[in-house]
This record gives C-alpha cells, sequence and structure tokens, in this order.
C-alpha cells in the first residue's frame, strides 16, 4: 500500500491530515517537534506514525507510488519534489510553482510521477473557481471571441474580530513581509499594469459575500497575474480589459502598516542577508504580538468573478462570481481546513491516477467541479452567483 509522507505539522495542516488518516491511508507524519505532531494524530482512528524531520531517513522510508506533502516552508519544496522523483514517489503542495520547481517538469515526466503544486486555498480554490467560471462562460449563449471579458480573483485571510492592526497571523509572517517586496503585474483598462510596491497599487473592493450582503475591503494585485490567464485557458484572440489576482486587507490595512511598508522600503538595494536578518527581526516581533491565540476563530474571504462585455456598446451580458466566507469553528480554522482539506483530496486524486505525470497545477473541469462539490458537502460556505439574473 502507498504511504503518505506528510512533511510539516503547522497550524495550516491538521483537517487535512486527519481526514486521510480517517479514509484509511497510511500516513507518517514528519515533523521537527514530534510532541506537536503526535497532539493532530490524538485520537484520530487510522494508521499513522510520527517521524523526526530528518532528510535522510525520509529519503531511506520513501517507495515508488508513494506520496511526499511538502508543508513546509517554499525554501524545502524542491529538496522534497527532487527526493520524491529519486525515489518515484509523487509530490504535492499548496505553494506557487517556482522556476525552480518548473524545471523538473520533465525529470518527473521521466519517471512517470506527478509533481502537484498550487492546490490549497490560494493558490487552490481559487483556481478551481476560475476553470469552472470560464467553462461556464465557453458554453454559454452569450459567449463570443469578441466579447470584452474582465476576470478578478481576491482573497484574503482576516481576524473574526477586526483588530486595530487588521490582520493576525496563523504562520510566520515572514511570508508575509517577503511578499511585500515582490514586484505585481496585471491588466487593467486593458493595458499592462505593473507596481513594486503593491501597497501603492492598493484599490477598495466591494466583495458579495455569502449571506447576500457585501462589505468593503482593501485590495491590491500580488505576484505576477499575467501568467494565469495561460493557465486558465484564456483564449489569446480575448481582448481582456482586466485580469488580476489579488489579497485582500481589512479597511484601514494601509494607515495600520505604514511603518511596515516604511521597513520595506528603506531595504530596497540593502544586501541579502542584511534583509533577511531586518525582516526575521521584524517577523519575530509581530508574530509576539499578532499571533492567533489558541482557538481564537479566524476568517477567510474569497471572490473570483468573470464577466464579458458587448465589445459594441460595453453592455454586461454575461458575469458569474464564486464567493466564499469562511469562519475557524470547531473543525478548525477557517485556514487550515480550506489548505489542508484540499491538499488532501490531491493526494487522493494523485492515488487514484486521476492526475497526469509532470508538474501540474490545481485541477480543472470535473475535478475542479467534484472539488468545490466536496467543500461544500463539508459546510463550506461557498457560493455561485449568476450576478445579471439578480
Amino acid at each position: 500500500m502507498a504511504k503518505v509522507h506528510w512533511l510539516g505539522a503547522g497550524l495550516s495542516t491538521p483537517p487535512g491530515i486527519r481526514r486521510l488518516v480517517e479514509l484509511g491511508f497510511d500516513l507518517w507524519l514528519w515533523n521537527r517537534s514530534v510532541a506537536k505532531a503526535q497532539d493532530i494524530l490524538q485520537g484520530v482512528q487510522g494508521q499513522s506514525q510520527v517521524k523526526s524531520m530528518d532528510w535522510q531517513d525520509l529519503a531511506a522510508n520513501v517507495s515508488a507510488g508513494d506520496v511526499v506533502v511538502s508543508m513546509l516552508p517554499g525554501t524545502f519544496h524542491v529538496q522534497a519534489a527532487e527526493l520524491a522523483i529519486a525515489n518515484g514517489a509523487h509530490f504535492v503542495s499548496s505553494s506557487y510553482i517556482s522556476p525552480e520547481m518548473q524545471s523538473l517538469h520533465e525529470a518527473s515526466i521521466a519517471a512517470n510521477v506527478c509533481l502537484v503544486n498550487e492546490v490549497g486555498l490560494d493558490p487552490g480554490i481559487d483556481h478551481l473557481m476560475a476553470h469552472c467560471l470560464i467553462d461556464s462562460y465557453r458554453k454559454s449563449a452569450a459567449y463570443a471571441v469578441s466579447n470584452e471579458v474582465e476576470f478578478k480573483s481576491y482573497c484574503g485571510g482576516l481576524p473574526a474580530q477586526m483588530n486595530d492592526f487588521t490582520y493576525k497571523f496563523s504562520w510566520s509572517p515572514l511570508g508575509v513581509l517577503k511578499a511585500l517586496k515582490s514586484p505585481a503585474q496585471w491588466r487593467e483598462f486593458a493595458a499592462t499594469q505593473n507596481s513594486a510596491k503593491p501597497w501603492l497599487s492598493v484599490r477598495s473592493y466591494g466583495a458579495r459575500l455569502t449571506d447576500g450582503s457585501s462589505e468593503i475591503f482593501e485590495a491590491y494585485p500580488n505576484r505576477d497575474s499575467l501568467p494565469f490567464m495561460q493557465q486558465y485557458n484564456f483564449d489569446r484572440e480575448w481582448p481582456v480589459k482586466t485580469f488580476v489576482r489579488g489579497t485582500l486587507r481589512g479597511k484601514g490595512w494601509t494607515h495600520a502598516w505604514q511603518d511596515i511598508f516604511g521597513l520595506v522600503d528603506s531595504l530596497e538595494g540593502a544586501p541579502a542577508d542584511e534583509v533577511e536578518a531586518k525582516l526575521g527581526a521584524v517577523s519575530d516581533d509581530l508574530w509576539r504580538q499578532h499571533a492567533y491565540d489558541e482557538g481564537e476563530a479566524d476568517r477567510v474571504v474569497l471572490c473570483v468573478e468573470l464577466s464579458a462585455c458587448n465589445p459594441d456598446n460595453g453592455e454586461i451580458i454575461w458575469h458569474q462570481s464564486y464567493n466564499m466566507d469562511a469562519y475557524g469553528n470547531e473543525q478548525g480554522s477557517a485556514m487550515a481546513r480550506l489548505v489542508s482539506l484540499t491538499v488532501s483530496l490531491a493526494v487522493e486524486a494523485v492515488l487514484a491516477g486521476n492526475i497526469c505525470a509532470g508538474v501540474t497545477a490545481a485541477p480543472k473541469e470535473e475535478l475542479a467541479e467534484s472539488w468545490l462539490s466536496f467543500m461544500r458537502q463539508r459546510g463550506e460556505p461557498i457560493q455561485l452567483t449568476d450576478c445579471l439574473a439578480e
């Protein structure tokens, strides 16, 4: 029987780990803190064991056909994927596909193994929603290659009870700080837009919520949105007015984070080791001040929308959106459920032979629909709205 080697037992992992064990998978949980990993598996019925994270020991225990799941910091993903390929095993991660990961595509095909990435929340569930919307639009009576298209996808993890800082951290703040240093590129007003500092491109975004109400957030473009047009199978001939994937923050975020933006600004051009040291120190401080308390509820808001306009008069002729507003509950934090349960679905799909070999991202078409249906059945508030029918 294939084993699932799950690396990392952080705050975003428990629901997915428990689900795979309860489904009957032989799960080995590798973590730096054995006690922390044991706590996750406490009372879970199934076949599992906890191992201290050691790369040599891991390599000696991974067999052909197994799955290596990396929920470690992103700097370890390629190492884990290379180990998987060397042992004829598959690999799953919730993180973005880096150039280094993409470079393993040919080797993974040669080894006939899957390297599945971008199967968490964002990236992950947002991809599933995008694939479903685009498939729905293509099949609609309104579809025409000449229609002008607008696509927006925004996601944010927020405190269930908003605070003056407008944010709380469910894992190390270092990743958030480094993301602020990443330039953004997107499409807006039918032209490519660029920003070296995402906080300078914040705009107000009115999010439709699943209870029928709406709420105003601050939103900004995240990373480079443009490659996702190809990933989502946008036709090259479509006139795309807007295409943006971005991050949601609470109202007042830009004001509350001014000191952090100033620090990131001040490090521009500094040596890499100095940047790492200063960001690391600030990350530690932010973690002490703004980490979630034990049992404190969080919130995740995700909005993905696609619209098409008549090119002659600008009239919107097709407009659908997926919306989710999830809160932490007795099943775990919203972030943990949405990230790790989606990862667990990817593990299932890989072992069932439903994902092809090579480096891939969140699946489309049939699997996308079934995964969203699964999340709804688990009680996640995912709503598809025909905006023109309202």
